[in-house]
């Protein structure tokens, strides 16, 4: 009987396992040693007869990729006809697998391997190519219209690209350390820190912490997960995998110190790559405080250090690490060797254009697209259409006379309101006749985005002292704006996980590492915040800065400091202004023109809350005005509390100024005008001569 129930529960077991192998919705398990990093969709609709949406993912370079899986949970019109409709998957251009979509009420999911060949190092784009009809023809020849809206396929946001790979080892190179660093899956897992240890000279360790951190987050890949700076110490790095560690050689841990005992610091600063409890560690460090600052804008500047080859790279008073200055208006090349879209139906291609998040699109911006397109198309409903940021500014049909040699002049209209980083977008819809009648070959129609269209950027400054605005005034053009962060004495968890957020965001928008950004405790001189813009953290009671301007805050501290208090624009209950964190930006009291933000709550855990409002560009967007709470239940009130005032009108000169197409031809203007003026008196002198040498 035993073996009897042992044979019926193997047999279950066995089963069991091939309904879960088989099941669409069964957990994937990667073989041992191998890692899974998945890309989701997000909701998209495939809507018309012919139609395609793409989804980009990323291969790391130190990634040996084993295999790609593609899951699709979709659902379809049910007026489909299902012998009459497809979608096929490509991935670079290349077709991998085609199915015919059943139709069903229920949601369906298609599980599919992509062969590893068709996968690059890099960006990868996959293509979801949908045929769909729904109308049967009445007889055999009958030819009708397939684009309607019945026909719909809709791609779920649990859709996803899974790739399961191994990870090459971090090599002996600071360039190879780098790209492990700062790769997809050390960001989103957690794995790496900039580390920095405590001492007398920490503020300064801070300052070369914050370039350093700049960097990566400009080109960190995962927005809305940031690089922590923590404390250096067991508890915070022993989950992490790539380490950068800050300090003073007299401050380096014991473990790391023995590395550098046989270095010459005298004034210079070391950056070397060593192992450190098995871990790869890159070490920054110097004697010298203008060294070690030095040192912390290099590894700030990517460009620089993923050039490095070596273990290490000695920074002294001749080394190059400052990165270009950022160009604020500028003629722009869209593509550098010109773009090709191919097929019919909708098609385009975006650029995006970076710019400082407090400078926007200003008057008379122009953008010249040339291109060119296929002569066989239905000119009748063929055009091409150009957007900044989805929104359409212009269109134009195509011809078949201009085929070969067709353009856009377009002005960029000044009321799209455009600030910081934009997206232009060339769209076209390349219609054919009889569309729905014959068989459409696989490279016709095409279009071409020619390596000549340029963008004509000029620029306003946005000056108004507001979150929408933000990160202004902490960056001005791109860079920091000497910036002042004023810190209570007390350093804890909280502390470090608020700087993190911050300059996590504002890392991500500085484009230079040539500003400055200086750290001070709270009993900092009032001397040393005039002429800076001021970010002040902590409570009403660490912090000297917060609790000197308390009546000038928009949320002020009760007497005791413990909470906050009602206002015109929120009640808040005595216990629950205890917890809460806020966000107050106010005009600085120490300089005119300049700001001061204050992250603060009645403990450090509360501050820490009110700076994940500005911790990545996920929740930037919830905050507007210049004043804003938040508790440990999510929720966010934000208001306007400076007054709405009038814009002045623009004068004429700063109109002037920012146009420097206008500003050449006024004094090419002027310089003529001097001319003429200079000649007119050489020769009324000339005459007046004449006429006394004749009497």
């Amino acid at each position: 009987m035993r073996k009897r129930w042992l044979l019926i529960a193997t047999v279950g077991l066995f089963a069991l396992l091939h309904v879960c192998q088989s099941s669409a919705w069964a957990e994937e398990i990667a073989p041992a040693g191998t890692r899974q990093y998945q890309t989701n969709f997000a909701d998209t609709s495939l809507i018309g007869g012919i139609t395609y949406t793409q989804q980009v993912f990323q291969v790391e370079n130190y990634w040996n990729v084993e295999s790609v899986e593609i899951h699709l949970d979709y659902e379809v019109s049910r007026l489909m006809q299902n012998d009459r409709s497809s979608v096929t998957l490509s991935l670079n251009g290349k077709p991998f697998h085609s199915f015919r979509p059943v139709m069903q009420e229920a949601k369906q999911q298609l599980t599919v391997l992509v062969p590893v060949a068709y996968i690059v190092k890099g960006g990868n784009t996959l293509t979801v190519q949908g045929h769909f009809e729904t109308t049967a023809p009445l007889t055999v020849n009958a030819c009708l219209p397939t684009d309607t809206r019945d026909n719909w396929l809709q791609i779920a946001k649990t859709s996803r690209i899974s790739v399961n790979y191994t990870n090459t080892p971090i090599q002996t190179s600071i360039r190879d350390f780098n790209e492990h660093f700062i790769g997809l899956d050390t960001i989103k897992e957690g794995q790496n820190a900039i580390a920095v240890t405590e001492g007398e000279s920490n503020l300064s360790v801070l300052e070369a912490a914050t370039y350093a951190l700049s960097g990566f987050a400009k080109v960190n890949p995962v927005s809305d997960n940031g690089i922590p700076i923590v404390s250096y110490n067991t508890n915070n790095l022993k989950l992490k995998q790539a380490i950068i560690l800050i300090s003073f050689y007299n401050d380096l841990p014991e473990e790391v110190k023995s590395a550098f005992q046989s270095e010459n610091l005298d004034n210079k600063a070391l950056i070397k790559l060593v192992t450190v409890a098995g871990r790869p560690t890159l070490v920054v460090t110097s004697t010298d405080t203008a060294m070690l600052v030095k040192a912390g804008r290099l590894v700030g500047n990517q460009a620089l250090l993923s050039q490095l080859d070596t273990d290490r790279k000695e920074v002294d008073g001749a080394t190059e690490v400052e990165t270009p200055a950022v160009s604020i208006s500028r003629n722009i090349t869209l593509t550098e060797t010109g773009d090709k879209l191919q097929g019919d139906h909708h098609r385009e291609k975006e650029y995006y254009i970076s710019l400082p998040g407090n400078r926007s699109i200003a008057e008379a911006s122009k953008l010249s697209i040339k291109y060119r397109y296929a002569k066989n198309l239905d000119f009748d409903r063929s055009m091409v259409t150009i957007l900044i940021n989805d929104t359409p500014i212009g269109s134009k049909r195509l011809s078949t006379e201009l085929a070969d040699n067709d353009h856009m002049d377009i002005t960029i209209p000044k009321t799209l309101n455009s600030s910081g980083n934009f997206s232009v977008k060339v769209a076209f819809d390349l219609e054919l006749k009889n569309a729905g009648c014959i068989e459409n070959p696989d490279q016709m129609p095409w279009a071409f985005v020619d390596k000549e269209s340029m963008l004509q950027l000029n620029t306003k400054d946005r000056a108004d002292m507001l979150f929408n605005n933000y990160p202004y005034p902490f960056l001005r053009d791109g860079s920091y704006n000497q910036v002042a962060v004023v810190l209570p004495k007390e350093h804890d968890t909280y502390l470090y996980q608020t700087l993190s957020n911050i300059f996590n965001l504002l890392g991500r928008y500085a484009q230079t590492n040539t500003g400055e950004v200086l750290f001070y405790q709270d009993n900092v001189a009032v001397s040393q915040l005039k002429g800076r813009e001021i970010i002040a953290i902590g409570s009403y009671q660490n912090n000297q800065v917060i609790r000197t301007n308390n009546e000038k805050l928009y949320f002020r501290y009760n007497q005791s400091g413990t909470g906050f208090m009602s206002n015109e624009k929120m009640s808040i209950e005595a216990n629950y202004g205890k917890q809460i964190g806020s966000l107050q930006l106010i005009d600085s009291p120490y300089a005119s023109g300049f700001g001061l933000l204050a992250i603060t709550g009645s403990r450090t855990e509360y501050a820490y809350l009110a700076s994940k409002l500005i911790g990545s560009e996920g929740t930037l967007w919830k905050v507007f005005g210049d004043g804003a709470v938040t508790d440990i239940d999510g929720h966010i009130e934000a208001f306007r509390f400076k007054k709405v005032t009038t814009a002045e009108p623009p004068s004429v000169l700063n109109d002037v100024m920012e146009r420097k197409d206008v500003l050449g031809f006024m004094i090419a203007v002027v310089l003529v005008a001097l001319i003429v003026l200079l000649s007119l008196i050489l020769l009324i002198r000339k005459y007046r001569k004449k006429r006394r040498d004749r009497s």
